[in-house]
């Protein structure tokens, strides 16, 4: 079952490094706004994306395989039916926490095989409003 309980959710907000799958360059879209508000809160942000070169003037990395720092949250911005391969790319990592899909991207399967490794999973939730509510 997903992570739910406030003391949880501010568990994984108190993480430093988030690599954000599927993060824009266009901003006004949630996956350039959330990330950016991250960032502006100390976060530090990885992004992922195939087909930008940079974002915030970081370069980006094609998947979580490439990324050669350490990774405490995967923040999820694809699509739902892409979840599942994307915690597949998480659980290849030692480094990954916790796994956290953006409002509306839900995959009650994944969830549970992310769980099944030891990972905390927050599904179906805005990181910034989540933050916001409980840290800022």
């Amino acid at each position: 079952m997903p992570v739910e309980t406030d003391a949880a959710i501010r568990d994984i907000l108190e993480d430093e490094t988030i690599a954000v799958v599927g993060c824009s360059s266009t901003p006004g879209k949630a996956a350039h706004d959330v990330p950016s508000y991250l960032l502006g809160q100390g976060y530090e942000i990885v992004p992922v994306n195939p087909f930008a070169d940079e974002v915030f003037g970081r370069e980006t990395v094609d998947s979580l395989a490439d990324v050669e720092d350490e990774i405490d949250v995967v923040c999820v911005f694809r699509p739902s039916e892409e979840v599942q391969g994307i915690v597949g790319d998480a659980l290849e990592r030692d480094d990954v926490d916790s796994i956290w899909t953006q409002l509306g991207i839900r995959d009650d399967e994944a969830v549970a095989r992310a769980e099944a490794n030891g990972r905390a999973v927050v599904q179906d939730r805005c990181m910034k409003v989540e933050h916001r509510r409980l840290i800022a």
